[in-house]
């Protein structure tokens, strides 16, 4: 089954559903060691193995493709799938990965606050959660900014692509809170 996503806009980005012609963009970036490890995921292999994970992945769960506006080039990706740690919630999990060309300029500050905004205007939820490991301090920025709230950290919860078992840290953003960022101009 194929999940549509609706086409949303920031200043810097245009942020639209994966087409399988994405797959050698994807591939560019995802190919660095440097992307996927750290979100647990290991660099692809093959601009196949980029167009497998978009058919398999990207297309049959709220996934989007970032592309930045100026040069119409795929930087990344950012999704929102379910929350296994809340049956019971209208919660959702926050994922993303980036090209490490376009690290250090906000930009997935940039695309998440506006999937954070869908994600509790257009969707209704009541949390929003995102997990990320120790070592990833770049990540950490990113959830520090949209304004979640640390939760804890689960020990040895995640295996990694590799076989090694790693801690994640939990964040979430009640609905209260998005209105309450949002009524200090933060979204």
């Amino acid at each position: 089954m194929k999940f549509k996503v609706p086409t949303l806009e920031t200043e810097r980005l245009i942020l639209r559903m994966w087409s399988k012609k994405d797959a050698p963009a994807l591939y560019d970036y995802a190919k660095n060691p440097n992307v996927g490890p750290n979100a647990g995921w290991k660099p692809h292999a093959s601009v196949y193995e980029s167009k497998m994970i978009i058919s398999q992945l990207f297309l049959k769960n709220m996934t989007w493709a970032i592309v930045d506006k100026e040069s119409g080039k795929v930087i990344g990706s950012i999704g929102l799938e379910e929350d296994k740690l809340r049956d019971e919630v209208k919660s959702k999990e926050l994922g993303y990965s980036l090209s490490e060309e376009f690290w250090r300029r906000g930009i997935m500050t940039e695309a998440a606050k506006r999937i954070i905004k869908y994600a509790f205007e257009e969707l209704k939820l009541d949390v929003l959660m995102i997990k990320t490991g120790d070592a990833n301090v770049r990540s950490q920025r990113v959830i520090e900014k949209c304004g979640f709230v640390y939760e804890g950290t689960l020990r040895r919860a995640y295996r990694l692509y590799d076989g090694n078992v790693r801690e994640i840290r939990c964040h979430s953003m009640l609905r209260e809170e998005y209105l309450s960022l949002l009524e200090k101009n933060k979204f």
